[in-house]
C-alpha cells in the first residue's frame, strides 16, 4: 500500500507505531502490520468456538436448573425481572427482549436456538456477575467440573473479560505485538494461555480439538523474526 493510502486509511499514528518499534525502518514496520493482522486472524477460530461452547455449556447448566428447555425466553418474566436488577437495567432481559423484537422485524419464528444463538458473548459473562449468579443459583460455575479449588466465580469471570477485552482489541486492529513500543507478544501469549485454561476446565478433552485449529506459535513466531 501507498503511504499516501495508508497515512489517509490507516492513519499516520496508528502506523507511527510500528515504525517506532521497528527504528523507522519502512519495509520491516509494513512486514510487522501484516504479521499482527495475521495473529489476530489465527485468534478469531480460537475465539469463536470457545464461545459458542461457553454458551452451549451455560444452557445446559441452566435448562437443568430451571428444568426448561426454553428458560432463556421464559425466565424474561422470571429471574430477569428481578428488582436487584434494576441497576444495570435489566440487561438479561432487555437482550432477549432485542433478539426477539429482531426476529419478529425479519418475520422469522422466534425458537430457543435462534435467541441462544443471537446473544453477544457479554451475555454469557454476565451469568458470573454477582447479581446474576446468585439469582441462578450459583449454577455458572459448574461449567468449570475441572477448575482448580483455587478458582472461583470472581477469578473466573475475570479472566473471560480479560479474554472479552483482548477480542475487542484484536476486533479494532489494535496491536496484539507490543509491550510499550518493543515487539513483544506477551499479552497475546497470556490470552491464549488463559483461554486454554479455560477450555480444559470446562473439558480436558476439548484441547486437542482446540491445537488442531490454533496457528498462534506460528504467527507469533513470524513476528519475532520480523
Amino acid at each position: 500500500m501507498k503511504i499516501s493510502l495508508r497515512n489517509k486509511y490507516l492513519s499516520k499514528p496508528r502506523f507511527d507505531r510500528y515504525l517506532l518499534a521497528t527504528s523507522n525502518d519502512n519495509a520491516r514496520a509494513k512486514r510487522l502490520y501484516a504479521a499482527n493482522i495475521r495473529l489476530a486472524q489465527a485468534f478469531h477460530p480460537l475465539l469463536s468456538q470457545f464461545e459458542v461452547i461457553l454458551r452451549n455449556s451455560l444452557n445446559t447448566v441452566l435448562t437443568a436448573h430451571f428444568a426448561d428447555p426454553d428458560w432463556i425466553i421464559n425466565q424474561k418474566n422470571g429471574f430477569m425481572r428481578d428488582p436487584s436488577l434494576a441497576s444495570s437495567n435489566f440487561f438479561l432481559r432487555t437482550s432477549i427482549l432485542k433478539s426477539e423484537n429482531n426476529l419478529r422485524r425479519r418475520s422469522v419464528p422466534i425458537t430457543t436456538g435462534k435467541i441462544i444463538s443471537d446473544q453477544m458473548f457479554g451475555f454469557w459473562i454476565a451469568f458470573f456477575i454477582p447479581h446474576h449468579y446468585a439469582l441462578v443459583g450459583g449454577q455458572p460455575i459448574y461449567l468449570f467440573p475441572h477448575k482448580p479449588p483455587t478458582e472461583n466465580r470472581r477469578s473466573i469471570h475475570q479472566k473471560m473479560e480479560d479474554i472479552k477485552n483482548f477480542r475487542n482489541r484484536m476486533n479494532h486492529c489494535e496491536p496484539l505485538c507490543f509491550s510499550g513500543n518493543t515487539i513483544d507478544c506477551t499479552y497475546a501469549l497470556a490470552m491464549h494461555a488463559m483461554l486454554y485454561d479455560l477450555i480444559r476446565w470446562i473439558d480436558p478433552a476439548l484441547e486437542t480439538y482446540f491445537q488442531s485449529i490454533d496457528a498462534i506459535d506460528v504467527r507469533i513466531a513470524q513476528i519475532m523474526r520480523v
